[in-house]
């Protein structure tokens, strides 16, 4: 639905929409849910900046009623392979919680995605984690968003009011392979998302990086084909 057709009857949702493939399924479920939906693109400093792009293509793809990107440099703090000068491992998905890992992002971001809904007058939040094929991120958890949720009721006029938020979190348990099937079931093209973490000057996915990984595995498990564009 574009945004042009949104109604004053038709429930608002915010969607964190990094321009990823989670966060753009994610998007697309929430429409097809019925909410119009205003999403929020935070630029943190990430070195992987070709995803910012993707969220703008993505919010003119589905005709969101709204796209807010907001600044946020969390370079300033450091502290992980996506805003200091740590290299992206490319060894393959491992145990340990790795050093893409981002100190607080979620629990920034969904702060942030929150204060946006709460401004706009929706109480719908939507978040593309997922708990199933993922990197181990500790903010990506089922108890993490229930204790977010918690956290937003007690924090918030809207909460305190009596007018909690939703945060949904639609990919929760699904594998890659399942939101590789959402994407194409949706009618998305996967072109349209970036996850790679590391790019190439050409503006090519590493293959490599723990998102690349987890990507390419879920389309081949799925079946179905990614049109993105990778070096390896």
């Amino acid at each position: 639905m574009s945004g042009s057709e949104h109604t004053r009857t038709q429930p608002l949702a915010v969607v964190l929409l990094s321009g990823g493939l989670d966060s753009m399924v994610t998007a697309a479920l929430a429409q097809e849910a019925g909410f119009a939906v205003h999403a929020l693109t935070v630029d943190y400093g990430q070195r992987h900046r070709l995803e910012l792009e993707s969220a703008a293509r993505i919010a003119k793809q589905l005709g969101l009623i709204r796209h807010t990107p907001i600044a946020l440099d969390l370079r300033a703090f450091g502290g992980s392979a996506l805003t200091d000068a740590i290299d992206v491992p490319k060894g393959g998905v491992g145990d340990d919680i790795p050093v893409t890992y981002v100190p607080a992002r979620n629990l920034v971001f969904l702060a942030l995605t929150t204060a946006c809904a709460e401004a706009a007058g929706a109480r719908d939040v939507f978040i593309g984690v997922n708990a199933l094929d993922y990197s181990g991120y500790p903010d990506c958890r089922p108890e993490f968003i229930a204790s977010f949720a918690e956290t937003a009721r007690l924090g918030t006029k809207a909460g305190v009011e009596g007018a909690p938020f939703t945060i949904h979190a639609p990919l929760q348990h699904m594998t890659k392979a399942d939101i590789a099937r959402e994407c194409a079931r949706l009618g998305l093209d996967p072109a349209w998302s970036w996850s790679c973490y590391d790019p190439t000057p050409e503006g090519l996915a590493c293959g490599l990086c723990d998102s690349c990984r987890l990507r390419k595995k879920g389309f081949a498990e799925a079946g179905i084909v990614d049109s993105t564009r990778y070096k390896a």
